[in-house]
């Protein structure tokens, strides 16, 4: 059981790979925080997770708030009695996300600033809500999530989403030189097309197919291990040759 009696807070718990990281987690012995805005599908992630004997705590969070933020990591603490790591897995293209796909010079504010909260300000505000208590526990690991359109830049629609996930790599860098005297570490993952959707099958690869999902939160959940003890601040492509087959 590689993460017994460890706790992980998990943004975008409720489905895709925030979801999956969840699960194997606690397969593996961790106490589990599943953080989302959709009530339903926390019901349902947490019925399977108990289902399967795992230890789960589903709260109901905006994390463009940073108050629930907060007070979700004081609750986690409180059920469990630490907080060790913390996969930053809720985000998305805004355009996408907000049923708006129009090109970024006539993409309505309110989507950017979207996607600027979810992806940006709410990764922040999650990272400044765990840090002090890992610290001061001296102990904790942080996933960020990138993408490769943020390494390869992104026209039309995805333009701001392409600046929010090639920031993920700075702050990740930050984390690491602040919270490395106190044994904290933090890397960034950064995928390519990944099959929690069905477009991304269509997008070109090297390997010619896209991820599953495991492969990823396979390597997710190497980088939260002791088995990683001396990786961090780096950033890590998961993308099948994505990148090589432009």
């Amino acid at each position: 059981m590689e993460f017994s009696g460890r706790t992980a807070m998990i943004t975008g718990g409720a489905s895709g790979m925030g979801l999956l990281s969840g699960e194997k987690l606690a397969e593996q012995g961790a106490n589990v925080a599943l953080l989302d805005v959709n009530e339903e599908a926390l019901a349902a992630a947490e019925a399977k997770i108990k289902a399967a004997g795992g230890n789960v705590l589903t709260l109901k969070v905006d994390i463009r708030k940073y108050a629930e933020v907060e007070a979700a990591e004081k609750k986690i603490v409180e059920t469990f009695g630490s907080l060790d790591i913390l996969i930053n897995a809720a985000g998305g293209m805004s355009g996408r996300c907000c049923n708006n796909c129009n090109s970024f010079e006539k993409l309505p504010i309110e989507v950017i600033d979207w996607g600027l909260d979810v992806n940006l300000r709410g990764a922040i505000y999650c990272c400044r809500a765990v840090l002090a208590g890992m610290m001061e526990r001296k102990r904790g690991v942080i996933i960020n999530f990138g993408s490769v359109t943020g390494e390869e830049g992104g026209g039309g629609p995805s333009l701001d989403y392409s600046a929010e996930k090639s920031a993920m790599k700075g702050m990740t860098k930050s984390l690491a030189i602040l919270g490395a005297p106190h044994n904290v570490r933090s890397c960034c993952v950064i995928p390519g097309p990944v099959l929690t959707r069905p477009g991304m099958a269509k997008m070109k690869t090297l390997l010619g197919r896209a991820a599953e999902p495991v492969e990823l939160v396979d390597f997710i959940l190497y980088l939260c291990s002791d088995k990683a003890a001396f990786i961090t601040g780096s950033s890590h492509v998961i993308d099948g040759g994505h990148l090589l087959a432009r």
